[in-house]
């Protein structure tokens, strides 16, 4: 598409805007054909590509590691089998190291997490004309197949997070005892009155502290997987500049695309790491 007749500006809003399917005050329940008529849909509006990509790839996941939990053996496991075992023992010593509680789901909750998202983040090195071209042959508008350049997805899982910290800490601590939490520090005094004058400053730092966690999370993700796609989709507009341009362009997408798959594996680990440290910290309870 970077050859097609699109200015600049029209080709990335093109990359960067999702299929969206949503009741539109004029047309009622249809597919968005621009980015004005996505927005005029309003909240409820859905980014199908979004959520195709991501359940896509998590089924890939839970296929891919149910085959390899069938075919363990007590033998020296090789091939897949022998990544996904390392991969196994890497995230359950990565969650003893961070997790002090005493919680049989959080190794497997920290497992999903890491492989999911680095799988949706690893569709940022699927060249970005690749697939909105062929998609675009049977009709499809747009396209966007990195699940984690949207916050939408980001937020909605760093929700998910933050409701599995409210459940685990109510839980475990008991109503009273989470309040006590948020009430009683990091401001103390013996008197009952000066501690009583230090709760809705207490309040305040600790709901604020609460409620970053989850936007920090998703955000984070956002933010750094949006800039590489953004770069991705940069570097492609060089190769409709003709050749000199377009072959450094494919020497800076070869170089980008080396450097990112750090990135892609980073951030899906500090998600990872995160969302163990803040269930610990939900399971502490003295």
């Amino acid at each position: 598409m970077a050859g097609t007749n699109q200015t600049g500006t029209e080709y990335i809003q093109h990359h960067l805007t999702n299929l969206t399917f949503g009741n539109h005050p004029e047309h009622g329940w249809s597919f968005a054909h621009n980015a004005q008529e996505a927005a005029e849909m309003g909240f409820m509006a859905v980014h199908v590509d979004s959520l195709a990509w991501s359940f896509g790839l998590g089924a890939l996941f839970c296929l891919l590691f149910s085959r390899a939990a069938k075919k363990a053996t007590s033998g020296v496991p090789t091939g897949f089998q022998n990544f996904v075992e390392l991969l196994v023992e890497f995230i359950d010593g990565t969650v003893k190291d961070s997790f002090h509680g005493k919680n049989v789901w959080v190794a497997p909750i920290a497992l999903t997490i890491f492989v999911w998202v680095f799988l949706m983040n690893l569709m940022d090195l699927v060249p970005v004309d690749v697939v909105p071209y062929l998609l675009s042959l049977a009709g499809v508008h747009f396209q966007k197949i990195v699940p984690s350049t949207d916050p939408n997805v980001t937020l909605g899982m760093a929700l998910t997070v933050f409701v599995m910290i409210l459940y685990y800490s109510l839980k475990i601590k008991g109503i009273g005892g989470f309040a006590g939490e948020l009430a009683l520090q990091p401001f103390s005094a013996k008197n009952p009155v000066v501690q009583a004058l230090f709760v809705p400053v207490n309040l305040a730092l600790e709901l604020v502290g609460l409620l970053a966690k989850p936007f920090s999370l998703g955000l984070r993700l956002f933010g750094n997987m949006y800039a590489g796609e953004m770069i991705f989709i940069l570097i492609a507009m060089m190769y409709s500049a003709g050749w000199i341009l377009g072959l450094f362009g494919g020497v800076l997408q070869w170089g980008w695309a080396v450097f990112h798959i750090l990135v892609i594996t980073l951030q899906a680990f500090i998600f990872m790491v995160l969302t163990v440290v803040y269930l610990s910290m939900a399971h502490e309870d003295h």
